[in-house]
């Protein structure tokens, strides 16, 4: 970390080396091809080392690095105006709730490419819920939208990927 502060490049590179694939994983669930993904990733690190001076230590450096990725993802979203919130309410709508069992962890390909279909909006709410972890209100904070947004948004978002699923996937 101090060397990385005083521009040591192989201390830059190193960090780098840790957590791109990392982040790269992230932004490929985030935005909708690869070559994108990957124009983020290094404009994330980038500002990870023109800011670096700025981590406080809050949280770990590779959350910290993630937060920075996952607004770096967010901002092409709405610079290109991906980034939609459809207004449906899909709140009484079942859903089933099945973790991914391991005879199913062949199919994680195929689940990828079905994420990677959804409207803009539902993907990044349920990646950054199902995937990343985050509870409802911090996603509210994050894209500013309201907590009943988000939780639609997550709730339209699987009720398609289960359709996709099955219907396109045959899963």
């Amino acid at each position: 970390m101090q060397a990385c502060l005083r521009k040591d490049r192989q201390a830059q590179k190193q960090l780098y080396e840790q957590y791109v694939r990392a982040m790269y994983h992230l932004a490929i669930r985030m935005v909708p091809d690869a070559s994108t993904a990957e124009d983020i990733v290094q404009e994330s690190f980038i500002k990870v080392f023109q800011y670096l001076q700025h981590y406080k230590g809050d949280a770990t450096l590779g959350a910290w690095i993630k937060r920075i990725t996952i607004n770096t993802c967010l901002s092409h979203l709405r610079k290109n105006d991906r980034l939609v919130f459809k207004g449906d309410s899909y709140e009484h709508m079942p859903v089933e709730e099945a973790p991914i069992r391991p005879s199913q962890r062949s199919q994680l390909p195929k689940i990828h490419a079905a994420i990677k279909e959804l409207p803009n909006g539902s993907r990044t709410v349920l990646t950054l819920h199902l995937l990343e972890g985050y509870q409802h209100k911090e996603i509210a904070e994050i894209l500013g939208i309201t907590v009943s947004t988000s939780k639609t948004q997550y709730r339209r978002g699987r009720l398609l990927l289960q359709k996709l699923l099955k219907e396109k996937y045959k899963m």
